[in-house]
Formats: C-alpha cells, sequence, structure tokens
C-alpha cells in the first residue's frame, strides 16, 4: 500500500484557507436539521456533536428512520444545517458558497453508497480514473493509481470489465476504490454492504477497512451490521436527535 499512499503527492494542496491542519477531519458541533411536515416540521437532528478522528473508524448504527442518512449527507456536505456547524479539516464548511462546498467534497471527502453508483459506460479502471482527472491528475497517471488501487483490492484482471460485467461484490469494491482515488481525509459509506450476502459483505467491508486503514484516512459507516460494526473503533447512535456513544 506504500506505493498509493506515496501517489497522493502528485495532487495538489487541498488545504483550505482557515482550515486547521491538525484539525479532526470531521466535526460536528450542535447541529440541528429539521423538513416541513405539513404545516409543522419533522425534527431530526438536535444539537448532534460528533468528532471522527484522523484513522479512525466510526460506525453509525441507528434505527431506520432515525437520521443516518441525514447525518452522512449534512457531513459530505450534500445538506446545509438548519443549526450548528459542519467543519472539514477545520474548516467551517455550513455557510461556505456552494462553489467552495463542492470543491471541499471533491477533494477531501470519498463516498460509498449501498448501490455502487459506478457509470455503466465505462470500464471499472475509467470510473476509478475519472475523479482524479477532475482533481488535475493526467490520464497516464490517473490510470497508473487506478491500477495500482485494483491491484490491491485483487480487481486488475476486472479492470477493463464494464460494471455489469462484474458481480456486486467486484462493482462495490470498485466503488470503494473510486472513494478512495483522490486520497480524501474522511470516507462516508451509507450501508456500503447492504445489498450483499453476509460472506460478500464480510470481504468487501475487508477492502474498505484495509485501504482506509493503509491510507491513514477516516472513516463513518453506517450499516445495519452489527458484527461489523463491532470491528471498527468506535460505535455511535441517534438518539432524541443526537449522537450517542454505544
Amino acid at each position: 500500500m506504500t506505493e498509493i499512499v506515496a501517489a497522493s503527492s502528485e495532487f495538489p494542496s487541498t488545504q483550505g484557507a482557515g482550515a486547521a491542519p491538525l484539525a479532526p477531519p470531521l466535526r460536528l458541533e450542535k447541529i440541528e436539521r429539521r423538513y416541513k411536515e405539513g404545516v409543522g416540521a419533522l425534527e431530526v437532528l438536535s444539537g448532534a456533536d460528533l468528532i471522527v478522528n484522523k484513522g479512525e473508524m466510526v460506525a453509525l448504527v441507528a434505527p431506520s428512520g432515525a437520521g443516518k442518512s441525514t447525518l452522512l449527507h449534512l457531513a459530505g456536505l450534500l445538506e446545509r444545517p438548519d443549526g450548528g456547524e459542519v467543519y472539514i479539516g477545520g474548516l467551517a464548511a455550513g455557510k461556505l458558497p456552494e462553489g467552495e462546498r463542492t470543491r471541499l467534497r471533491r477533494l477531501e471527502i470519498g463516498f460509498v453508497y449501498q448501490f455502487h453508483h459506478l457509470l455503466p459506460e465505462f470500464t471499472a479502471q475509467e470510473n476509478i480514473m475519472l475523479p482524479q482527472m477532475l482533481r488535475g491528475l493526467t490520464r497516464a497517471q490517473a490510470a497508473e493509481r487506478s491500477m495500482q488501487l485494483l491491484d490491491y483490492l485483487k480487481l486488475g484482471d476486472r479492470a477493463k470489465h464494464r460494471p455489469a460485467e462484474l458481480s456486486g461484490g467486484e462493482q462495490q469494491r470498485v466503488a470503494i476504490a473510486r472513494a478512495v482515488a483522490n486520497v480524501p481525509k474522511l470516507i462516508l459509506a451509507d450501508e456500503p454492504t447492504g445489498n450483499l450476502d453476509p460472506k460478500t459483505a464480510h470481504y468487501v467491508f475487508d477492502a474498505l477497512s484495509a485501504l482506509v486503514r493503509a491510507s491513514g484516512l477516516s472513516a463513518l459507516i453506517a450499516t445495519h451490521n452489527v458484527e461489523l460494526a463491532a470491528r471498527m473503533d468506535r460505535r455511535i447512535t441517534l438518539a432524541d436527535g443526537k449522537v450517542v456513544e454505544t
């Protein structure tokens, strides 16, 4: 994995103005989020606080409807909080212009979803290359790094296959490679093994965990799988709109 980590030096610096270099990759401070419901409002998060430290894997385990996806969307700058602040690497991001929030998402955060969301017209390697080229790497640099990741995940022989030609577990491993390709500080995963059989789920989680650990990344992973949650550093849940350690 040393070569994969070293590849991050090819990327331009992403340290934003006002960010704190030693700050945790993710900090949520007194987050509030509510949605309109008829004439009233449904309060999903109410004063939620969370810190995900560098190199830490945190499992988010909560019942359906408790607000897991909302918390991940706020952490990933896909939604804005109604109150409180979201800090990415120490940079207050809640009120930034949308263009700067998009830049932070692209450079600092990697997403893994329950369904892989790979682009069907591109090969596995090309799906991993695209975010790197958007960030500024040449096609040759992106191709080399993509193959490093695919080889690491034992998918080198599937590089030229399109998503429809891959199994569910293979598709999800390609999605994981795509999420870490730009060497983000933070990985956000929403039920990344939720649509896989138990054996494949463990294999995919092993791949995700290995990449996170070897790259020194941080990860917040929502899951219903208590066995996988138990293998992470910490487990949290949501209760009465707040983050609670379990």
